[in-house]
C-alpha cells in the first residue's frame, strides 16, 4: 500500500509515522502535490494554528490537491478541523469538504481549555469504527472542536457534546490523536488502512 502523510507547517506530525511504524506499516512524508494524488491512503495529520496553516496550505497549493483527493483520507486533529468549512480560530475559513464549523469551547461550569487527556467515544449508529469502541477512552488535546452535524460518527462531551469523528464521502477525522491513544488508536489507524 502506498500511503502518503501530508508534511505541511504543523506540529506532530512524526509521532503519526512513529505509530504506523508500530503497525508495521511504511508512510511516505511529503507535501509533493504529485505524491499525495497517487497515494492510495493519505493522512492528513497536525497539531498548530488554523489561519497560519491555511495560508501555508493555500501557498502551497495543498489546499486544492486535498480537495480533489478521491482515495481514502485521514484528518487527525487539526486536520480534521481543517476540512471543515470555518473555524473559529482567528476568523479562519478552511478547505470546506465537511460542511460543519469549528468553535472555541466557551466553558460554562469552569472546566479547563484546552481539553487535554483522555475522554469516551460515543458512537453514531452509523459510525465507521468498531461497535467495540464505544465508551473507549482515547486522547485529545484541542481547544477548538467541530460541531455535531450529519457527518458526525461519533461524540464525546467536554463542556458540551462535539464531533469526536466525522466522515464524509472518502474523508475520515478523529479530533484526538490516535497515535496516543494506545490499543484503541491504534485500532483506529488499522480501521482506517483497511477502508
Amino acid at each position: 500500500m502506498n500511503l502518503a502523510v501530508i508534511q505541511y507547517n504543523a506540529g506532530n506530525i512524526r509521532s503519526v509515522l512513529f505509530a504506523l511504524d508500530r503497525l508495521g506499516v511504511k508512510a511516505d512524508l511529503t507535501g509533493d502535490p504529485d505524491r499525495i494524488r497517487r497515494a492510495d491512503k493519505v493522512i492528513f495529520p497536525g497539531v498548530g494554528e488554523a489561519n497560519t496553516t491555511m495560508r501555508f496550505l493555500r501557498e502551497k497549493g495543498l489546499d486544492e490537491v486535498i480537495r480533489s483527493l478521491r482515495q481514502p483520507v485521514l484528518g487527525i486533529c487539526l486536520g480534521m478541523q481543517l476540512l471543515c468549512d470555518h473555524s473559529e480560530e482567528n476568523d479562519t475559513e478552511c478547505l470546506g469538504i465537511i460542511p460543519q464549523h469549528v468553535r472555541l469551547f466557551r466553558p460554562e461550569s469552569g472546566e479547563k481549555v484546552p481539553h487535554m487527556g483522555w475522554n469516551t467515544l460515543e458512537l453514531s449508529p452509523d459510525s465507521w469504527l468498531s461497535p467495540d469502541l464505544q465508551d473507549q477512552f482515547v486522547y485529545f488535546v484541542h481547544s477548538y472542536y467541530v460541531e455535531p452535524g450529519p457527518y458526525t460518527a461519533a461524540t464525546t462531551r467536554y463542556v458540551q457534546p462535539f464531533s469526536s469523528v466525522v466522515r464524509k464521502d472518502n474523508f475520515y477525522a478523529t479530533q484526538f490523536h490516535p497515535e496516543k491513544s494506545g490499543k484503541v488508536g491504534e485500532a483506529i489507524l488499522r480501521t482506517f488502512l483497511e477502508i
